[in-house]
């Protein structure tokens, strides 16, 4: 029988690694790492319900609905329910909402920066590609 290559190992390790440095990089500015992804999915998808918030941001249907109200309550978020959906209340990014974003982006920046400073740029491509291929294989995989 064949045993693990360790490869599985080290990126859950750097999975770990990575959040908490993201995670620690954007609390000065009041925010959790899953509201700076829901608010990242929200910029890159538009206005979303929150079902698919759910999906995009990989947080339980319940965890999105927190998330949302806290969210909200604080101005970066805001709710909107269009006559087209019916019952389905879309939500969006507001300014506050895009500007806290852009700061963290910032910080986020330096944390990847940092990760890939002993990469060269022209592996950053083959490493993107690699990625993009272990998250295919996995997603078709069925147990």
């Amino acid at each position: 029988m064949d045993k693990p290559s360790g490869i599985a190992y080290l990126i859950g390790r750097l999975d770990h690694m990575l959040s908490r440095r993201i995670r620690d990089s954007i609390a000065p500015m009041g925010i959790t790492a899953a509201q700076y992804t829901a608010l990242s999915v929200f910029r890159k998808h538009g206005q979303l319900s929150n079902a698919q918030l759910a999906e995009r941001s990989m947080v339980s249907p319940q965890s999105a609905n927190e998330m949302v109200k806290t969210m909200e309550q604080r101005g970066w978020i805001a709710r909107k329910a269009p006559s087209t959906h019916g019952r389905i209340i879309q939500i969006g990014l507001t300014p506050e909402g895009l500007n806290l974003l852009k700061k963290c982006d910032a910080a986020v920046v330096e944390v990847e920066a940092a990760m890939l400073a002993e990469i060269g740029e022209a592996e950053h491509g083959a490493l993107y590609a690699q990625l993009k291929t272990m998250v295919r294989g996995l997603s078709i995989l069925t147990l």
